[in-house]
């Protein structure tokens, strides 16, 4: 596989990940160096990860998976939108006790959730023949910088009180809306159109 076309898989899969990172940034207000490398890491670590395990399973467990893999990443996404669009509409006092989406289950998650279709392109590296290990590093990579960089942006744009509660809500809807694109991207609402 050529360099830009491996960059250009890495930047697309990367795409939630930025989106996940931006409504988190959004809904914490405040983003420390310590969330940032937590969520850069894992979202990173998890888009490297997957793609080896779909490397590795080859085309045994894309049978099991594909038929439930745009629901579940749909439910996760969907679950952590809808905590932040009820936070926004929260009092300031119970928002300021959220939990902190860097941190414990709910990072998990999102890293699963933001990394599913990772999992799709190592079973394709694997049905073509092609060597996962400089592609799942080089994923990896970009995801961590687009998540540190997604996270930081979210922050500034939640920064002002009066926009922090219409960011944080639109930072849950967008959430909302990726996981609703997966499902459009493998044809659940094509049968009620």
């Amino acid at each position: 596989m050529k360099t830009p076309e491996l960059i250009g898989i890495a930047v697309a899969l990367a795409m939630d990940a930025f989106a996940v990172a931006l409504a988190s940034g959004v809904s914490l207000g405040r983003v420390d160096a310590r969330q940032t490398f937590r969520l850069a890491w894992h979202f990173g670590l998890f888009q490297a990860l997957m793609p080896i395990l779909g490397w590795l399973g080859g085309t045994t467990i894309r049978t099991h998976i594909e038929a439930y893999d745009h629901w579940l990443a749909f439910a996760l996404l969907a679950f952590v939108g809808g905590r932040m669009l009820l936070g926004a509409f929260e009092g300031e006092d119970v928002r300021g006790r959220s939990t902190d989406p860097t941190r414990g289950v709910t990072m998990v998650m999102l890293s699963v959730a933001t990394s599913i279709d990772a999992l799709a392109v190592g079973l394709s590296m694997a049905l073509l023949g092609l060597s996962i290990w400089v592609p799942a590093l080089i994923i990896g990579l970009v995801a961590a910088g687009f998540t540190a960089g997604g996270l930081h942006l979210g922050r500034a744009v939640g920064a002002g009180r009066r926009l922090s509660t219409w960011a944080e809500s639109v930072g849950g809807l967008l959430l909302l809306g990726i996981g609703l694109n997966i499902l459009r991207e493998h044809g659940v609402f094509s049968a009620w159109f």
